[in-house]
C-alpha cells in the first residue's frame, strides 16, 4: 500500500503563489480573479476622474457581441476614452450621470 504523507514542498510553494497572485491581482485591477468588478465609491470616481465639458464628452461604449456596456469620457481632440465605470442597468446609468451632473450621454457600437 502507498500512504500519503502530506503535502510536498513543490505544492505548498505552487499554493502560496496562486493565493499571492489572487491578492495582487484583486487589489491593482479593481476585480476579482473571476471578473467581477468591485464597487468603487462615489466620492472617489468624482475626484480622481473628474470631466472638463469642455475637452470631454460623457460616452457609454457599448460591446455588440457581449451587450457589456462602460461609462466613460471620450476626448474631443485625439478621440481617447477613459474608462470610468461598468454600466449594468438603470441604477448604475444614474449614478454616473449624478456624479457628473450629466443630463444626457451618448452611446457609442
Amino acid at each position: 500500500m502507498i500512504y500519503y504523507s502530506g503535502f510536498d514542498l513543490y505544492e505548498v510553494i505552487l499554493l502560496l503563489v496562486f493565493i499571492l497572485f489572487f491578492l495582487v491581482h484583486k487589489r491593482i485591477f479593481g476585480k476579482s480573479i473571476f471578473g467581477k468588478r468591485i464597487s468603487i465609491p462615489d466620492n472617489y470616481l468624482s475626484e480622481n476622474l473628474p470631466f472638463d465639458p469642455d475637452k470631454q464628452i460623457p460616452v457609454i461604449k457599448c460591446s455588440i457581441c457581449t451587450g457589456e456596456q462602460v461609462a466613460g469620457f471620450k476626448d474631443k481632440e485625439d478621440g481617447h476614452f477613459t474608462e470610468v465605470m461598468l454600466i449594468r442597468g438603470d441604477k448604475d446609468l444614474k449614478r454616473f450621470k449624478r456624479l457628473y451632473n450629466i443630463t444626457e450621454v451618448k452611446k457609442e457600437y
